[in-house]
C-alpha cells in the first residue's frame, strides 16, 4: 500500500499546473472578492480640478494679509466663473473648484466678515497653495488604479467609479458541482427511515463554496456504478466534488468508476485526521476531489484543498489557508503520525479544543471557530504555548 500523502505535497501537487481561469467584465456588483484579470486604468484624472480641501475662502498668496474683498461664491458643482484680482476673494466650500487668480484658501476660522469685507483674525494659511487639493493628486488618467492580481474590494470598486469605469476585468468564478454518494442518504428535510440518514454535508459544502465559486447541486447519487457514471459525466463543470465513497471498501465505489470512465487519479491517502481517505485526480478536462463521507472530514478538506483549488482558478495568487499564531489555554497532548487539525474555540485571544474530536461531530464543527495546527509527533504543549491555527470562514467570526 502506498505511504500517505504529507499534507503539504498533496497541496502541492492538486495546485500544481492550476492556471487563473479566462477573464470577463462585470459590472461592480458582481466583482466583488474576485481577481483582477487585467490593470485598470483610470479614464479620468482625480480630482479634475484644483479644489478646495476645507470651506474658507480663495485668495492670492500675495495678498494673505488682507483684508479682501468678495467678489463671488464657489461651490461643489457650481464653480466661480471670474477671476481673483488683488485684494479680492471668493468664498468656497470643501470640494469647490479653486476661481482662477486663487492660489490659496484661508480657512473660515481665520477670517471676519463684514459685509463684503472678509478680515484676517487667525494666523492665515501656513503655505502658498494651502488646503488645496491639486488636480490629479489621487490619480490621472492613464495611470492603473488597480493591478491585475489584486482582490477586488469595496475601496477598489470606488477608485475605478472614480476613474470613469463601470465594470471589472476578473477572472471567471469556477464552476462545480458537488455530488453526495450514498444509499444511506436522504435530503434535508425528509425524515430519515431505518438505517438512513441525512445528507447535510451537501448543504455545508456549498454554503463553504460558495463563496469562491458557482456552486451546482448534483444532490444524492446512489452507490451503483451505472449511477456514479451518470452523475460524474451529467455536469459541465471546472471541479467535481464527490462526498464519500472514496475508500477501497466494498461499496466504495467512486474510485473504480471513474478509472474506468478514464480517470487518472493523483492521489487518494493523505497523513491528515480528520480526512485521510481523500482522492485527487482528472476526469477529462475536469478536476476531481473526493472527499471523506464523514461531515467533520468533509469540511476539513474542503477548506485545506478545494477552496484552495477554487481560489488558484479563480486567478488568486496566494491561495492556501493561513495560519496565525494564538496561545493555547490548556495542555495539549503528544500527536501521532499525522497532521491533525483539531475543533477549537478561540476567545479573548486564548484558544482552547474540543473536549470530543470525533470526525461525525458536526455539533462541536458549528461551535468551533478555528482549527488547531498539530504537526506530526508533535511534542505535549503546554497552556500558554503559542499554537499555529486556522481561522474558520464563519459568519460569527473570532472573538
Amino acid at each position: 500500500m502506498n505511504p500517505l500523502l504529507a499534507v503539504d505535497e498533496a497541496q502541492a501537487r492538486l495546485l500544481d499546473g492550476v492556471a487563473p481561469l479566462p477573464s470577463e467584465t462585470v459590472p461592480f456588483a458582481a466583482a466583488l472578492g474576485r481577481i483582477l484579470a487585467a490593470d485598470v486604468v483610470a479614464k479620468l484624472t482625480q480630482p479634475p480640478f484644483a479644489a478646495s480641501a476645507m470651506d474658507g475662502y480663495a485668495i492670492r498668496w500675495a495678498d494673505r494679509a488682507g483684508p479682501w474683498r468678495l467678489t463671488g461664491e464657489s461651490a461643489a458643482g457650481r464653480a466661480f466663473d471670474g477671476t481673483v484680482g488683488p485684494g479680492d476673494t471668493v468664498r468656497i466650500l470643501t470640494g469647490a473648484p479653486l476661481p482662477a487668480g486663487a492660489d490659496t484658501v484661508v480657512v473660515q476660522e481665520d477670517v471676519a466678515r463684514d459685509a463684503e469685507t472678509v478680515t484676517l483674525t487667525g494666523d492665515g494659511p501656513p503655505r502658498e497653495g494651502a488646503h488645496i487639493r491639486r488636480a490629479g493628486l489621487d490619480f490621472a488618467a492613464g495611470q492603473p488604479v488597480a493591478r491585475a492580481g489584486d482582490r477586488v474590494t469595496p475601496a477598489r470598486i470606488g477608485v475605478s467609479a472614480a476613474a470613469g469605469r463601470a465594470a471589472l476585468p476578473v477572472h471567471r468564478r469556477p464552476r462545480v458541482a458537488i455530488l453526495a454518494t450514498g444509499d444511506e442518504l436522504v435530503p434535508p428535510g425528509i425524515a430519515p427511515g431505518p438505517s438512513q440518514i441525512v445528507s447535510s454535508n451537501g448543504v455545508m459544502l456549498a454554503a463553504l463554496l460558495g463563496k469562491y465559486a458557482e456552486v451546482i447541486d448534483g444532490g444524492i447519487v446512489a452507490d451503483t456504478r451505472e449511477a456514479l457514471a451518470a452523475a460524474f459525466s451529467a455536469h459541465d463543470v471546472d471541479v467535481l466534488v464527490t462526498i464519500g465513497g472514496a475508500s477501497v471498501g466494498d461499496h466504495d465505489l467512486v474510485q473504480p468508476v471513474l478509472r474506468e470512465m478514464g480517470a487518472t487519479i493523483d492521489f487518494w491517502r493523505i497523513a491528515l485526521r480528520p480526512g485521510k481517505p481523500m482522492l485527487a485526480g482528472m476526469l477529462g478536462a475536469t478536476r476531481v476531489v473526493g472527499l471523506p463521507g464523514n461531515p467533520v472530514s468533509a469540511f476539513v478538506c474542503a477548506t485545506l484543498f478545494v477552496v484552495p483549488l477554487l481560489r488558484a482558478l479563480g486567478g488568486d495568487r496566494d491561495p492556501l489557508p493561513r495560519s496565525v499564531p494564538v496561545r493555547l489555554g490548556v495542555d495539549l497532548d503528544a500527536n501521532g503520525p499525522r497532521r491533525d487539525y483539531l475543533r477549537a474555540r478561540l476567545t479573548e485571544g486564548v484558544v482552547a479544543p474540543a473536549s470530543a474530536q470525533d470526525s461525525a461531530m458536526l455539533r462541536v464543527l458549528a461551535d468551533s471557530n478555528v482549527l488547531i495546527i498539530r504537526e506530526p509527533f508533535a511534542d505535549a504543549a503546554k497552556t500558554g504555548t503559542m499554537v499555529e491555527c486556522i481561522v474558520l470562514d464563519t459568519i460569527s467570526g473570532v472573538a
